[in-house]
């Protein structure tokens, strides 16, 4: 997953109601529709902290005194604008709802 993909999503960043007809018509089962959008959420949530810690590691610096706390600029734009995406539940029900999301039910495949 792109990060400049997530900045342009249009999964909203506050709550929104989502209709629970809508949401669970591609298996029937509300419980089963939210556990697939709730393991998607987790594979999003590992993929933006992976990044996120990739690109803070860029900017640290190592010192043997605890004493010294440098602030970078730097990073802490980094930090507000991974703070500014949309969250993680947000965009896995948005990948949900437009179908963007593969998911087979191993019981009924066999």
């Amino acid at each position: 997953m792109n990060m400049n993909d997530l900045k342009n999503s249009n999964a909203p960043v506050s709550t929104t109601t989502i209709n629970k007809n809508e949401f669970d018509a591609p298996t029937e089962n509300i419980y089963e529709a939210i556990s697939i959008a709730a393991k998607r959420a987790v594979q999003i949530n590992g993929d933006i902290k992976k990044e996120l810690l990739e690109k803070l590691e860029e900017f640290a610096t190592y010192s043997d005194s605890l004493e010294e706390v440098f602030e970078n600029k730097e990073q802490i734009e980094v930090s507000k604008f991974y703070e500014k995406l949309p969250k993680p539940h947000a965009l896995a029900v948005e990948e949900w709802l437009n179908d963007k999301i593969y998911y087979r039910n191993t019981d009924k495949d066999a």
